[in-house]
């Protein structure tokens, strides 16, 4: 049975620490365990990160948007599909053998056409049908050969039957005109004379029962008028009783106002329509419309929950869509302990150090495994990203010391290579507005006020004092968007070490002016000496909001 994947992944708009703890912790896991973990990414990466991928040849990781259990996580059903031309006894006897109640049609393409059900044939089988049945569904002859386990003695195996009635003839020991019409189907037996007349007054075919020889005289004749003639061991009742299975299930089968599931629809809204209609099974196709396979409310019993894996945040808020639905294994995070809830007991690793990859360094020692290059590198970017070159007052001994470390295993030089990695990332030449709030943004909750904080960085002084005025006018009237009380958009000057603050919300500017004792310049402020979200900002409004509560 084939392993499950277990994702590693970091918080929404994530920095350069969320992707490369992600994808390191998955080296170290796939290196000690069973080599089914993934690093995925929540959102769009930066420029800083990009750039660290690229220097050390790394592929950016997969989005994972949603961690809802989907249709593709749960067990589905590989119903045989059908094309729509095959017998009523053919699609009964599929059912019976693979013990299912619906049989998915196709296009020759693989698109679903329709569906046919065992309460369909069913009902085929007790309503009554007159004799020009076989013609109006237009039933090929290889069904007619199918269930009469016949032999084609003469004619064309392609012949499709597209009009005309069945008659019965074996009782008539001479028929005429007013019997026979062009195009019938004529059940005989070995009478000469009433297989002459059949083939002479246009009939189609010929059904011969009991396995009668048919002479060749009559064959010629058939061959002439282009008759097929067909034997059957079958008397002729059976003959008669047993005809109409060989009618196409296009006949029967419902191809409008199908009900059907994407691989990506998410159990909820499975759940839902189930529960509001009474169907056995749905079919499930993929983004294109190509058929997968079937679903019951038998397959969700077995549901099992997307694992998964957090790095760099334990917040509800910054965590991928549909977490509250996932099964969190493991924690590995430096911030403040959040709002994540789980059901069960996990490891949750959460140490007072500037950033994750310093964390990973450690768990890369305890089980005594040397990082190759690449993911010594993207560590080490993480640290020198978190700790602003250990400028910030996040940075601890423990993460100069991992930094040291890694740049040796990965061949690198601290001070140049965090320069232009900075440089890559404070570029914000051709980004939005928009692009420059998320790039960097998570969410807080406090009682019962949301708030969020956006940041930038960067060594460019002049950029900076240019995108003040740009993301007030932007910010202004676009914040609600974020769907916060308040926001928070930080653009902090690396060499500077300060960072200027633009606020909006009821009651931010005040809440700013309280948390850091200082007069606003309207909606507007410069820390100095403040660079850290973690240690230096998010504390400070926490604690403020607490006390307003109070």
């Amino acid at each position: 049975m084939e392993q499950k994947q277990i994702h590693i992944v970091g918080h929404k708009n994530p920095d350069t620490d969320s992707i490369c703890s992600a994808l390191a912790y998955a080296y170290l896991k796939n290196i000690k365990e069973s080599g089914r973990y993934i690093a995925n990414r929540a959102g769009a990466i930066n420029n800083e990160t990009k750039y660290v991928l690229d220097y050390f040849n790394v592929n950016e990781p997969e989005l994972l948007s949603d961690v809802n259990v989907q249709i593709r996580d749960i067990e589905i059903r590989h119903t045989t599909a059908v094309r729509d031309k095959i017998s009523l006894k053919a699609a009964w006897e599929l059912m019976r053998d693979e013990d299912v109640v619906t049989l998915p049609i196709i296009h020759k393409d693989n698109k679903l056409k329709g569906l046919i059900t065992i309460n369909d044939i069913a009902k085929s089988y007790m309503d009554a049908y007159d004799n020009t049945v076989l013609g109006i569904a237009k039933t090929p002859i290889s069904n007619l050969l199918e269930v009469l386990d016949g032999r084609l003695v003469c004619g064309n195996p392609d012949f499709v039957i597209e009009g005309g009635k069945v008659f019965i003839g074996a009782a008539n020991l001479i028929i005429d005109e007013a019997c026979i019409e062009e195009d019938d189907i004529v059940l005989v037996v070995d009478r000469k004379e009433t297989q002459r007349e059949a083939i002479k007054l246009g009939a189609s075919c010929l059904i011969v029962s009991l396995n009668a020889k048919v002479e060749k005289e009559i064959i010629d004749l058939a061959n002439e008028h282009n008759c097929n003639i067909i034997t059957t061991f079958l008397d002729t009742y059976s003959t008669a009783r047993v005809i109409n299975q060989s009618l196409p299930i296009r006949f029967f089968m419902r191809s409008s106002n199908l009900i059907t599931f994407d691989l990506d629809d998410t159990l909820e809204n499975v759940k839902d329509v189930m529960s509001k209609l009474r169907h056995r099974d749905f079919p499930i196709v993929d983004e294109v419309g190509n058929y997968c396979g079937m679903v019951s409310r038998r397959n969700l019993l077995a549901m099992k929950k997307k694992q998964v894996i957090l790095v760099d945040h334990n917040e509800r808020t910054q965590a991928v869509n549909g977490i509250e639905n996932a099964e969190i294994l493991e924690i590995i995070d430096h911030h403040r302990i959040g709002t994540i809830e789980t059901i069960n007991p996990v490891y949750f690793r959460n140490q007072p150090v500037g950033c994750t990859g310093t964390i990973l360094y450690q768990m890369y020692q305890e089980q005594k495994v040397i990082p190759p290059k690449d993911m010594a590198g993207l560590m080490c970017s993480a640290i020198l990203s978190d700790t602003l070159m250990f400028r910030s007052p996040t940075c601890t001994p423990l993460d100069k010391e991992a930094a040291e470390a890694l740049a040796e295993i990965a061949d690198i030089d601290i001070e140049s290579y965090a320069v232009n990695m900075f440089e890559a990332g404070s570029s914000f030449k051709g980004k939005t507005p928009e692009e420059l709030l998320y790039q960097d943004f998570k969410t807080f909750d406090v009682e019962e006020i949301t708030f969020g904080v956006g940041q930038i960085s960067s060594m460019n002084k002049r950029e900076l004092k240019r995108l003040v005025k740009e993301m007030d006018e932007y910010l202004k009237d676009k914040y609600t968007a974020a769907k916060c009380d308040m926001i928070f958009f930080v653009m902090t000057n690396i060499l500077d070490e300060g960072s200027t603050v633009l606020c909006y919300g009821e009651d931010s500017v005040r809440l700013l002016q309280d948390a850091f004792e200082l007069e606003m310049n309207g909606n507007s402020c410069y820390l100095e000496g403040v660079v850290s979200r973690k240690k230096q900002i998010v504390p400070r409004l926490v604690e403020m909001l607490q006390q307003w509560e109070e």
